[in-house]
């Protein structure tokens, strides 16, 4: 039997009487926390910046790096060459930042800060435009609602969604079109892109829309042209980002893992992120023959190259000077690159790609001397070059370039294209190198959508959303996929995930049904990376 002793029961019972007095979501409430109802909007927005264009980079420096052919992995390869990607790609960190952000839109609206209010549509139009170029119908008017929309939204189609899109970034034009004095709450160190400049954000809503627009170009080229053409029409109304000065950029701030730069051997102490990554030599090979600048900046020279000399003796496999000499018969037939200056990865090369350009000591942890790394700015944790880039000028005349092209009212198409390029070049500290890469035979304009593209997708570099998404539109540039590849095409979407098909069943199998089977998608069924949605349905791209 237990027994109290009366001065246990007392304080019980006044703390008893005590709480049953006070409203039981009184108890519930964090004193050191910050409340959803109160909290300011500034205190969001970090954030909401900071994360997504963490996102970004790891779509663009990561596996999409892979498939455009930017980059490829000797190690923990099989995502990033090959496409090996399952069925199991998770949208939750988006909708996780587009709840973030939504909180942040309707704090503003509650408390009328206009700047905040057109910074948060312009996120949420980016996060939104990001999720449907990568899956496809998502969901979006229903999305969330939380409680009050019920726990399975509909999936509104890629139309929808990105006539949303524009709508919003057409109001988030219009709340940042004033001075920045006339908005009374900006915190510059919140805004970790723009330092509070409503001018600037302004340029990328109406950047972003000249992005999407030519998405669906393909097909709603009558809206596409209109929308361009009014932008283009009304530079006061409607300014771009037309420098570098103004591009769309995150620094990172190399404090901890979470906020370096990803391939850093700062807090990857064993440094397998930086070693395992290097240039694919379908990036590096145009480039070498270009005589392009950003070449050195972003890859190292190899540091062992390979020579094959007929006249050394049969067995012959020795280092001179630094060269790693081989007789005819130690190569055989194996593929090898005796480029003396760089050497880059081909794509899905092999079932072990450590093993290419016969690195001696092939393997998970391995250390290839016959192949470029990447350049060692890439080893830190934080520098002025390691940015996630979101939007640029290069990628606003780009745009305009093509839109001129196809006799779009857009400008002078070839302006358009060398300011692209200069624009690229400047962001990446080489501006005085424009006049003589611009002379090289392959740079100077041409008038081919082929040539626009493929400067486009080289100055995509850590952004490489941004090409896949224009390959799939295109065709462009005509990547071709290697020996160990899942397929014998490059993938144009993203699997829904596994929880959504079973906890949302009803409304994933019906995003499922829109969805065109190929025959590069056959053996996965709908639900496939190489099934293609609505944007690309009837347009005979990419394949």
């Amino acid at each position: 039997m237990t027994i109290f002793k009366k001065n246990t029961v007392l304080p019980i019972l006044f703390l008893s009487l005590l709480f049953s007095c006070k409203d039981l979501t009184d108890l519930n409430v964090n004193p050191n926390g910050v409340q959803p109802e109160t909290v300011n909007p500034n205190l969001v927005l970090p954030t909401v910046l900071t994360e997504t264009g963490k996102a970004f980079v790891n779509l663009g420096f990561q596996n999409i790096a892979g498939v455009v052919q930017h980059t490829q992995k000797d190690a923990w390869f099989s995502e990033h060459n090959d496409y090996d990607w399952g069925g199991d790609q998770s949208w939750t960190t988006y909708y996780d930042l587009l709840r973030n952000n939504d909180l942040l839109y309707q704090r503003a609206v509650a408390l009328d800060m206009q700047f905040q209010q057109g910074v948060a549509l312009v996120m949420k139009s980016m996060i939104f435009g990001l999720i449907t170029d990568l899956w496809g119908d998502a969901p979006y008017t229903e999305a969330l609602k939380g409680e009050s929309g019920g726990i399975a939204p509909k999936y509104d189609s890629q139309d929808v969604i990105y006539a949303g899109i524009l709508a919003d970034l057409d109001k988030a034009s219009t709340l940042l079109s004033k001075p920045k004095a006339s908005y009374g709450s900006i915190i510059e160190s919140a805004d970790v892109y723009y330092a509070g400049d409503p001018a600037k954000w302004q340029k990328l809503a109406n950047s972003l829309k000249l992005r999407y627009y030519m998405r669906i170009s393909a097909k709603q080229p009558e809206v596409a042209k209109a929308g361009i053409e009014k932008i283009v029409a009304n530079p006061t109304q409607y300014p771009i980002i037309d420098d570098a000065s103004a591009d769309a950029t995150m620094a990172f701030v190399g404090n901890n893992s979470g906020d370096s730069w990803p391939s850093n051997t700062v807090f990857d102490i064993s440094g397998s992120n930086y070693r395992r990554i290097k240039m694919c030599s379908t990036l590096l090979k145009p480039m070498q023959a270009t005589s392009d600048p950003r070449l050195a900046l972003w890859a190292k020279k190899v540091e062992v190259p390979l020579a094959v000399d007929a006249t050394l003796p049969t067995g012959t496999d020795k280092i001179v000077n630094g060269v790693r000499y081989l007789s005819p018969d130690k190569v055989g037939t194996t593929q090898i690159d005796t480029d003396p200056n760089y050497v880059g990865l081909p794509p899905s090369v092999s079932q072990l790609p450590s093993s290419y350009n016969f690195n001696p000591t092939p393997g998970q942890t391995s250390y290839n001397p016959h192949v470029s790394y990447l350049n060692e700015i890439y080893m830190q944790a934080k520098g002025p070059l390691l940015k996630a880039r979101l939007v640029s000028a290069a990628e606003v005349h780009f745009i305009l370039a093509e839109a001129a092209q196809k006799g779009w009212a857009a400008g002078d198409a070839k302006t358009h294209y060398e300011a692209a390029v200069k624009a690229s070049l400047t962001a990446w500290g080489l501006a005085s190198s424009y006049t003589a890469f611009m002379a090289q035979k392959g740079v100077a304009y041409d008038a081919t959508l082929a040539q626009l593209i493929g400067q486009k997708w080289i100055a995509s570099w850590t952004n490489a959303t941004e090409a896949w998404f224009d390959y799939r539109r295109t065709g462009l540039p005509a990547l071709a996929t290697g020996y160990a590849a899942k397929r014998k095409a490059l993938p144009l979407r993203f699997y829904y995930m596994r929880d959504e098909l079973n906890l949302n069943k009803t409304n994933s199998t019906a995003a499922l049904d829109k969805l065109e089977v190929t025959a590069n998608s056959q053996s996965d069924g709908k639900n496939s990376a190489w099934s293609k949605p609505w944007l690309v349905q009837g347009t005979g791209k990419p394949w």
